[in-house]
């Protein structure tokens, strides 16, 4: 074998070992998952279904196993996330500086922390809304029912949507560090960024306007707070040279 193909070979040995890692720590806690996913169930019910709304239903004998199911393969990879993050972190190490080590390790932490908490935003904020705007259509001859497999469907979807539009700043910031773009740029395109929002808010919510608005409207805000960072990092790296 060639000299040179041995470093590589080294690193996908090392890429290998680390996602059968994951994997395997993702597929032992996915017991633990199935049996934390009826309390998570009945926590999102009790935190998003209004009283207008009523009890959520099943249809099939076999839904709520399999939803059960779908929820704890969802819960086992967020129970598993920092073990994860760890892992790759570790694979990466090797191959960056110092300084690059410290600036992944502080991406890696904001994007989760924006993750986690759009996700948090949308269950105590955005589902309530959501669920109680359906409910108010509720009459004496109209009554909603509502399936499991669909709210949860729905959650899952718009927990996602939000944990991933909120890291709006990062990409913000990322760009301008990279010097793909600049914030001055970016504030004088902000029209066609907001509309490219409302374009994702549209896609990544239900056909409806209130979801879209709840979306776009703080992912806007984000964006506007990662251009505040930004021009500060500009203004860092200017006094620095």
């Amino acid at each position: 074998m060639n000299d040179k193909d041995e470093p590589l070979v080294a690193h996908l040995e090392a890429l290998r070992t680390t996602i059968i890692a994951c994997i395997t720590v993702t597929l032992l806690l996915c017991p633990f998952a199935y049996w934390a996913s009826p309390y998570v169930i009945n926590f999102l019910i009790k935190q998003c279904i209004p009283e207008n709304v009523g009890s959520l239903h099943y249809f099939a004998p076999m839904e709520v196993f399999w939803t059960q199911l779908n929820l704890s393969l969802i819960l086992a990879l967020l129970f598993a996330y920092p073990w994860n993050l760890w892992q790759f972190w570790k694979f990466l190490l090797p191959a960056l500086y110092k300084e690059e080590a410290k600036a992944l390790k502080f991406w890696l932490l904001s994007s989760s922390l924006l993750f986690a908490t759009g996700v948090a935003f949308c269950i105590y904020f955005i589902l309530p809304i959501l669920m109680g705007f359906s409910g108010s259509f509720s009459t004496d001859g109209i009554k909603p029912i509502i399936g499991l497999q669909n709210f949860l469907s729905l959650a899952g979807w718009l927990m996602l949507s939000f944990g991933l539009m909120f890291q709006a700043p990062i990409v913000v910031l990322l760009a301008v560090r990279f010097g793909l773009t600049t914030s001055a740029s970016l504030r004088e395109k902000r029209p066609y960024v907001i509309i490219a929002i409302l374009f994702l808010s549209a896609l990544l919510t239900p056909p409806d306007v209130v979801s879209q608005v709840l979306l776009g409207i703080p992912t806007w805000l984000l964006f506007e707070l990662g251009l505040v960072l930004a021009s500060k990092i500009e203004k860092k790296a200017d006094v620095a040279e």
